[in-house]
Formats: structure tokens, C-alpha cells, sequence
């Protein structure tokens, strides 16, 4: 008779296991640092523009 359950995971496939989801979740944190990195430099350079403007008026 054959069983219909899956075999539990061997001690190798555990690993890759962790590795595959430690790789996905710091992609995950590289990609939202890398955004929020632009945000940041997108708004400094739009506030550093509005002074730039500003002393050009004066």
C-alpha cells in the first residue's frame, strides 16, 4: 500500500529551504531600502531646486 502523504523534508533540503527564504526576504528589504533611498534623494533635490529658485528671485 502506498502511502499518500508527502516524505518530510531530509536534513539537505532544509537548508536550501532557509537560505531560498532568507534570499527573498532580504531582496525584499535591499528593494525597499533602494526606494526609499530615492524618495529621499528625489526630495532633497526638489527642496534644494525651491532654494535654488528662491535665491534667484532675490
Amino acid at each position: 500500500m502506498q502511502s499518500i502523504h508527502r516524505p518530510r523534508a531530509t536534513e539537505q533540503t532544509r537548508p536550501i529551504h532557509r537560505a531560498k527564504h532568507w534570499t527573498a526576504r532580504r531582496s525584499a528589504d535591499l528593494l525597499s531600502s533602494a526606494l526609499r533611498g530615492a524618495a529621499y534623494a528625489t526630495g532633497a533635490g526638489l527642496v534644494g531646486l525651491a532654494f535654488y529658485l528662491i535665491q534667484q528671485q532675490l
